[in-house]
């Protein structure tokens, strides 16, 4: 039996449209009350958080994360990554399949939910949509879903057989789960390592074109509009061009059931930023072009972006530290996708601090369908980040919470100091301890 008191704060529930000050009382890892400040009662002797000045919101949702457990722990742990997702405001994390092995089977999923993971926040495996993650056959959606899994996805890899990819958006729509695409046409990146463009050409770097992404989308699309069941749901991972975001939209005005998710690194950055082969900006997708990020900052703008998404990639030092055609992909986002967002998307975007809430918190928890998630009200779980929205910080990856360093955002200077972050009434970080 515990209990937690949020005392102070301005709660800022979007899905509520609560945004005026109120107390919490968190019971049992629920919320019990929300009332008036001042005004609960019974709650002598509980822990209080004094939020006086601060915004009190709900736990933040991140819905694509690699965790890298079981198999490369030299990279990240169940325990580390979710230290970090907690630094940066995060209460629950869905975390990708391609572990070693692949996360294809019941016994694996269940083995990442075991309290001996050592998880600071909770944590929501994807499963993979095809067996070992090979695009040949689909797995049992029925008895993934039953033992943890939020979704199906093959991410790092795409499902390219047409025939498969529509048996996977059947399949998983029978059992109410979505299929996530990372859309890439490898016939098309094969070798790639960059954007295909000016910069790419400047470095002598073979280039990925953007058709690769958006003419995946565009089929994939297609095959959601030939099963005609509004059960189906596709979405998008790490969307990053023009074109795809431009399908998804369409895709959307004709009533399809297609959403999808952009990464920080995607909006903010171009594949100028990769300057003299630095392959702490190499991901996949890779950086785009300057047209293609503002494509990105509009969507967000419009609504057609359902959810911001790390796609938190950690990889050791020394895998970076190679020539840039031979490092992996990938960086951090764990501890800066918030930071980031409320300073170019609220602060110099205009963007409102409700919309940055709801895209990283209330929207990816109804994507995956976490029911109690994503919301502070009576019955929704104890999640919240507390947090100065005016206050600027430097982040410092030398002190990160993450076993790897790979990040293009060390020094940045970024938007809203987060103070606690709660799970299920628990407090699991506090920047003063």
């Amino acid at each position: 039996m515990t209990a937690l008191v949020i005392r102070g704060g301005l709660l800022l529930d979007p899905g509520a449209g609560v945004e005026a000050p109120k107390d919490i009382l968190i019971r049992d890892g629920h919320v019990a009350e929300v009332a008036a400040p001042g005004k609960l009662k019974g709650i002598s002797g509980i822990e209080v958080l004094d939020a006086t000045g601060l915004v009190v919101a709900p736990g933040l949702i991140d819905m694509h994360v690699h965790l890298r457990e079981p198999g490369q722990s030299h990279k990240e742990t169940i325990a580390s990554g979710t230290a970090a997702a907690a630094a940066g405001g995060f209460t629950a994390v869905a975390t990708m399949p391609n572990t070693r092995p692949v996360n294809d089977s019941v016994e694996t999923t269940r083995w990442m939910l075991e309290a001996e993971r050592g998880a600071h926040v909770r944590v929501f495996p994807i499963a993979a949509a095809t067996r070992g993650m090979k695009g040949e056959a689909i797995n049992d959606y029925a008895a993934l879903k039953s033992a943890g899994a939020v979704a199906v996805s093959d991410d790092g890899l795409p499902i390219l057989k047409e025939s498969v990819m529509r048996e996977a958006l059947s399949a998983a729509a029978r059992v109410g789960l979505c299929v996530i695409q990372h859309a890439e046409d490898t016939r098309m990146t094969q070798g790639g390592t960059m954007n295909l463009g000016p910069a790419s050409f400047r470095l002598g770097l073979r280039g990925m074109p953007a058709e690769a992404e958006t003419s995946l989308v565009e089929r994939d699309i297609r095959l959601v509009t030939e099963l005609r069941d509004p059960r189906v749901h596709l979405h998008v991972a790490h969307i990053s061009t023009a074109g795809a975001l431009a399908a998804v939209r369409q895709a959307r005005r004709n009533g399809l059931r297609v959403t999808c998710e952009v990464a920080p690194h995607h909006f903010l950055l171009t594949d100028e930023h990769v300057g003299f082969y630095n392959t702490n900006a190499k991901m996949c997708p890779p950086l785009r072009s300057a047209a293609d990020r503002d494509a990105l900052l509009q969507g967000l703008l419009d609504g057609v972006i359902d959810a911001i998404a790390t796609d938190h990639a950690p990889h050791a030092v020394h895998e970076k530290e190679v020539e840039f055609d031979q490092a992996p992909n990938g960086i951090l986002g764990l501890e800066t996708s918030f930071g980031l967002a409320l300073r170019w998307l609220h602060k110099e975007g205009k963007l409102p601090l409700s919309r940055v809430i709801s895209l990283m918190s209330g929207q990816p928890a109804g994507l995956l369908g976490m029911k109690g998630r994503g919301a502070l009200g009576v019955g929704s779980f104890g999640d919240a980040v507390i947090f100065d929205p005016k206050a600027e910080w430097s982040y410092k990856v030398a002190e990160t919470r993450s076993k790897s360093k790979n990040t293009p955002f060390d020094g940045w200077t970024m938007q809203g100091k987060i103070r606690w972050t709660v799970s299920e009434g628990r407090v699991v970080y506090d920047s003063q301890a």
